[in-house]
């Protein structure tokens, strides 16, 4: 009865209640949402939360080891990263780091939904890319988060 309990109580906790991070100013997210093209040599990086589950969790987020930020729900990210490269994209979740690896163009914007999915303890969360069309669609419905502040380490 008491595993029953607890087990209810994290899934409770996990499906509700918000997390909140440091948001950047209406303006700033005004002109992310521009999506306008990244500066010489570079491809601009959107990396965006916008799950139902795990709205009361907060991951971090990391482009070739640099802290991007900690999402919470609803938000997105706007960083540039060189062109014409491989670069390794990180997640927090459950026990370990989720990675995925994505070869940009220069020039290119490119989109990454950062996704919470239930665990055995707590949430866990994965990265997919996602087409230009649907990253816009779902970057506009979102605010943008001040970068920089990681929780954790990789």
């Amino acid at each position: 009865m008491k595993i029953f309990t607890a087990t209810a109580l994290v899934t409770a906790l996990l499906l509700t209640g918000c997390a909140s991070v440091d948001m950047a100013s209406k303006e700033e997210s005004a002109k992310a949402k521009t999506f306008a093209p990244p500066s010489a040599g570079n491809a601009a990086l959107y990396i965006y939360r916008n799950s139902m589950v795990g709205k009361a969790l907060k991951k971090d987020v990391f482009v070739d080891g640099k802290c991007v930020g900690e999402t919470g729900p609803d938000v997105f990210f706007r960083t540039e990263v060189a062109g014409g490269k491989m670069h390794k994209l990180d997640t927090e979740s459950e026990f370990s780091p989720n990675t995925m690896s994505l070869l940009t163009e220069t020039g290119k914007n490119y989109f990454v939904r950062q996704y919470i999915k239930l665990g055995v303890f707590v949430g866990g969360a994965n990265l997919e890319p996602m087409t230009e069309e649907e990253g816009k669609a779902d970057v506009l419905k979102l605010d943008l988060a001040k970068g920089g502040h990681c929780s954790g380490t990789l």
